[in-house]
């Protein structure tokens, strides 16, 4: 049960991850003017870090879990399992990220940031596609597992 339950949180984030990335965000340059849209993705952003934060945090309490049970019924096995380092890197992702590097942006749209704003959105991004792809093996190594 928890394995399915597992396979399905990681399907089900990686699904938002790549909304995020492929319908949202562009969708909203194309539609939007560029302020409007600007403030929108970063709404957008903020609720999906907020998730991400949730839903790694419930995966590698998964993980934990099934690796105890695992061990209580003698069978052998890593406690720092790929299903446990992979949810840990999309948060440092997220971390990082959003909650890092979002503040600083904000400071050199200003004009008084420490980098340029392109940098800086770069570096988020790259982030943001470690964190996509991180989730997505999850939930491929996951679904093996459960099926």
């Amino acid at each position: 049960m928890l394995h399915r339950l597992q396979s399905l949180l990681a399907a089900l984030w990686g699904g938002l991850l790549l909304c995020v990335a492929f319908i949202a965000t562009p969708s909203a340059f194309a539609v939007l003017e560029r302020a409007q849209a600007g403030a929108y993705v970063a709404r957008v952003f903020a609720i999906e870090a907020q998730a991400s934060l949730v839903l790694g945090l419930v995966l590698m309490m998964i993980e934990r879990r099934i690796a105890r049970d695992a061990a209580e019924a003698g069978q052998a096995g890593s406690q720092f399992s790929a299903r446990l380092l992979l949810p840990a890197a999309a948060l440092f992702c997220t971390i990082a990220g959003y909650y890092g590097l979002q503040p600083l942006m904000a400071d050199a749209r200003a004009g008084a940031g420490v980098a340029s704003f392109g940098a800086l959105h770069g570096a988020s991004l790259a982030f943001f596609g470690i964190k996509g792809l991180a989730v997505l093996a999850l939930a491929w190594i996951s679904q093996r597992r459960s099926s």
